[in-house]
């Protein structure tokens, strides 16, 4: 697999505003697209060390892991990726099912010749998490998941009938077209409604990524990755009935306003060693809104290696 370096100067002009409004990773992060199972992959490295890869879930892209990999990066090497078809990663029509994503993951690390690594995921990041340690799981030491249910996992049916969760279930022909043009407004109820305190959500950030939204086929990609829910939920299933439950640690951290102690729950059912952690005065959105105690608790549970 290639993997063709980006200058770090041209990185910053192409996915974040100017210094001072949206925060950008520190410049010991390089850029580069990676060709990875059929698609190209945008993805930051930074830092030396054990790695630990960080997967975005949607709503946001690889930009919201920064506070995150740039405490890392002092003794981990960070991988940061965009997932298929969301930042500026490429935008294929299809591969939209985690498991494929998770292969996707797979490949960036045979480029970059990491065998083991740490996994982080959020959201949509969580899924991808799951299906690539379940496919890999020799490959991984420690997994964190955050405030996201897993398809198929533990209450998964019950999570679905959610009201809050109707956008699980929003497509048809119609519904990039009702979005286009307005992907900040459709973006703003998410950062809203799952916040603890919308206000966390700054301007910046929510321009910065309703601009990354706005790109041609990026909602189109979003949309086909809730669609893939309901196979991968029997991905998931047919994964954990083959190769039982997971055995490396686990932390599982909810916000105490969103999913709380149900992330826990869910991966008790799919995981032997799982740590409950949950963030007070939080919703869904961690790292925006109580960025400090979120970091400080994967940092103590992944470990420092100085």
């Amino acid at each position: 697999m290639r993997a063709t370096p980006l200058a770090v100067s041209a990185i910053l002009l192409i996915a974040a505003p100017a210094v001072g409004q949206q925060q950008i990773f520190p410049p010991v992060f390089h850029a580069q697209n990676i060709a990875t199972n059929g698609t190209t992959m945008y993805v930051r490295t930074g830092g030396k060390g054990p790695p630990v890869v960080l997967l975005h879930g949607f709503g946001d892209t690889g930009d919201m892991w920064v506070p995150l990999a740039s405490e890392l990066a002092k003794d981990h090497l960070v991988i940061v990726p965009d997932l298929r078809g969301m930042g500026l990663s490429a935008k294929p029509p299809g591969g939209y099912d985690k498991k494929t994503q998770g292969k996707d993951v797979a490949g960036v690390l045979d480029a970059l010749k990491v065998e083991k690594t740490d996994v982080v995921g959020h959201d949509i990041g969580n899924m991808v998490a799951f299906a690539f340690v379940a496919q890999y799981p020799t490959r991984v030491k420690k997994l964190v998941l955050m405030d996201a249910p897993v398809p198929g996992i533990g209450p998964w049916d019950e999570v679905l009938k959610s009201p809050l969760l109707w956008h699980f279930n929003f497509r048809g022909p119609d519904v990039e077209r009702l979005v286009a043009g307005r992907e900040r407004i459709y973006l703003d109820r998410f950062y809203n409604e799952f916040s603890a305190t919308p206000s966390k959500w700054t301007e910046a950030a929510r321009n910065h990524y309703a601009r990354l939204y706005s790109q041609p086929g990026a909602m189109h990609s979003a949309f086909e990755q809730f669609a893939a829910f309901t196979q991968d939920a029997k991905d998931n299933q047919a994964l954990l009935a083959a190769g039982g439950k997971l055995g490396m640690p686990v932390l599982a951290i909810g916000g105490d306003h969103s999913f709380g102690p149900t992330m826990a729950v869910v991966m008790r059912a799919a995981a032997n060693d799982v740590t409950e952690l949950v963030i007070a005065d939080s919703g869904h959105w961690l790292m925006e809104e109580q960025p400090e105690a979120t970091v400080r608790a994967i940092r103590a549970f992944l470990g420092s290696t100085k």
